[in-house]
């Protein structure tokens, strides 16, 4: 995507607002951590969960009480927090040069492995918001519960500019 000035890039606070995305406020500590660490041009986030107004919106693990489709709305929901504690921490999320990697924690049961399918929600939400070029690398990690019976966890590393 290019502005329409000619061949510069679209700012991802730009493509925020083309995509019609409202990010919501920033996700607050639920326990003694910090939502954001940068060190250097690195900046580490927290396990974001799929929070709302300080409540989880889903509840429940992936293929029992939860199918693919609600996992994917969950992780895009981590996705706006971690975008919010992000800009929150950087000012701007312009500040972004690159997504580093991405870390996907999904609850399931024993048989559910469409894994894959749901982690896409976050990839595609942060490329669609800081463009192709800074995909990042990613896993994906199944396992038997998560904090308050979530059924998704994010963590996301940004290279940033100064």
């Amino acid at each position: 995507m290019v502005s329409p000035k000619g061949s510069q890039p679209v700012s991802a606070e730009r493509r925020l607002l083309d995509l019609g995305v409202v990010l919501p406020n920033a996700p607050h500590p639920l326990g003694a951590y910090v939502e954001a660490v940068q060190s250097g041009n690195l900046l580490f986030l927290s396990g974001t969960l799929p929070i709302k107004d300080g409540k989880p919106q889903y509840i429940g693990r992936l293929g029992k009480e939860l199918d693919a489709d609600a996992g994917r709305d969950a992780l895009r929901t981590a996705t706006l927090n971690a975008l919010s504690a992000a800009k929150e921490h950087l000012g701007s999320l312009d500040r972004v040069s690159k997504v580093i990697r991405v870390g996907v924690y999904l609850a399931t049961s024993g048989d559910f492995y469409n894994q894959p399918i749901v982690a896409d929600a976050a990839s595609e939400l942060l490329r669609d918001v800081f463009g192709e070029g800074k995909t990042s690398v990613r896993s994906v990690i199944g396992v038997a519960s998560l904090p308050l019976g979530v059924p998704v966890i994010l963590e996301v590393t940004f290279e940033v500019t100064n």
